[in-house]
């Protein structure tokens, strides 16, 4: 088997604080409890990391932290765009975190961004 490598994709960010542009927003829905989220792809010249997002009320805290960091505040009753945040840049603490998998009860890691700062 033969795979075609781009020279161009970027490897995960190693962990530590890092500024961070957000080039690409996906939006979905959670496998196991059916909340929407969007995943925004945040990179910089070292590498990328992809955090999602749950609009849920657990989830607004950190979104709304998310926005803070970008510059973008809440306007009364008017919803917040995700489209708003492409090309935003700000600072974001790197790591690994684990957690158990909802369907098979085993451990899982994902590299996630949190601490969400103005750069």
């Amino acid at each position: 088997m033969k795979i075609q490598v781009d020279n161009q994709e970027k490897g995960f960010l190693p962990d530590g604080r890092h500024t961070v542009e957000i080039t690409d927003i996906e939006e979905g829905t959670s496998e196991h409890q059916n909340v929407p989220f969007f995943a925004a792809r945040m990179e910089s010249e070292d590498g990328f990391v992809t955090q999602r997002f749950y609009n849920s009320a657990a989830g607004k805290p950190i979104i709304l932290s998310l926005y803070s960091a970008v510059g973008i505040k809440p306007e009364g009753d008017k919803d917040l765009d995700t489209k708003q945040l492409i090309g935003k840049k700000l600072s974001v603490e790197v790591s690994d975190h684990t957690y158990p998998d909802p369907a098979t009860g085993q451990e899982r890691s994902i590299r996630q961004a949190t601490g969400f700062r103005a750069s």
